[in-house]
């Protein structure tokens, strides 16, 4: 018997082995890594006596790797994702109703404020700096729009009780 033949059939006994312990499609995989330790590792054990003990003690150093790389990466205790209940990425109603309340505030607060507040008030939501909004207000001094902003933000406070919240 040549060493192929004795390979053949010693690859049928540690598939054989393999599938005693775990699935069949995870035996044929180490089946087929065993195989490739023994080509690549021992091509001069033609033996059988020395090839059969060799190929069962790389096939168990496989499945105790293979074992040890399913607890490292958690398989074993995994839910099922369909058993999970899915996250409700939006706000609960007390929350949406808490911040449509202070928008709704908000909105009536600004109309109750002056044309200039509300214009202030745009252009800083447009993202103007205060020198822009300093050049489109036709103002000589920045000090002036600052001065305004603090007035136009404390008029708005006192329009929406006292608070922000």
């Amino acid at each position: 018997m040549n060493r192929d033949q004795i390979l053949s059939a010693l690859r049928e006994r540690i598939l054989a082995f393999a599938t005693s312990r775990v699935s069949r499609d995870h035996a044929e995989d180490l089946t087929q890594d065993t195989m490739a330790v023994l080509h690549e590792k021992y091509p001069l054990v033609s033996e059988l006596t020395e090839l059969v003990p060799l190929a069962f003690q790389v096939l168990r150093y496989k499945m105790l790797d293979a074992h040890r790389k399913a607890l490292r990466h958690g398989e074993y205790n995994q839910a099922s994702v369909e058993g999970l209940p899915l996250a409700d990425t939006g706000d609960d109603p007390v929350t949406q109703l808490d911040q449509k309340q202070r928008v709704d505030r908000l909105l009536s607060a600004i109309a109750q404020l002056g044309e200039r507040c509300r214009e202030l008030f745009k252009w800083k939501l447009e993202g103007k700096s205060f020198p822009e909004i300093q050049t489109v207000m036709s103002q000589s001094s920045i000090n002036t729009i600052y001065t305004w902003d603090l007035r136009c933000r404390k008029q708005l406070l006192a329009l929406m009780g006292g608070s922000w919240d």
